[in-house]
């Protein structure tokens, strides 16, 4: 099972699972894993994201690399609601998933909504 710690010590990801904004919300997770340990987490993160893009509510995802010989990924997730993210979270079946991942993993998701930056980024 991995470690887990909050992105945000002020507003947990349970805190954030149980808002009802509207419109999408993007998931990020860090992970960081022992170099030697980077398959396991790649196959537990692809067992896990296999069960998520079958649930509803889910729109994509894509996990990143650290470069330079990092041993840090990041999951970038996006749902099409904060609820329907937590329903799938939620599933016993997704709660047994954790446990595949190996034991030097430390993991931080936490919720985003994209926002609209004059000039440079549109939400």
């Amino acid at each position: 099972m991995p470690g887990f710690k909050e992105m945000n010590d002020a507003v947990s990801l349970s805190d954030q699972m149980q808002t009802n904004e509207d419109g999408s919300v993007v998931l990020i997770n860090l992970f960081t894993v022992d170099p030697a340990e980077e398959e396991a987490l790649v196959a537990a993160w692809s067992h896990d994201a296999n069960f998520m893009r079958e649930q509803p509510g889910y729109i994509s995802t894509q996990l990143h690399k650290g470069i330079g010989g990092s041993s840090t990924f990041i999951n970038y997730a996006v749902w099409e609601t904060a609820e329907s993210f937590r329903n799938a979270f939620a599933k016993p079946e997704f709660q047994k998933r954790i446990g595949a991942y190996p034991e030097s993993a430390q993991t931080s998701p936490h919720l985003f909504k994209k926002l609209a930056v004059a000039g440079i980024c549109v939400d």
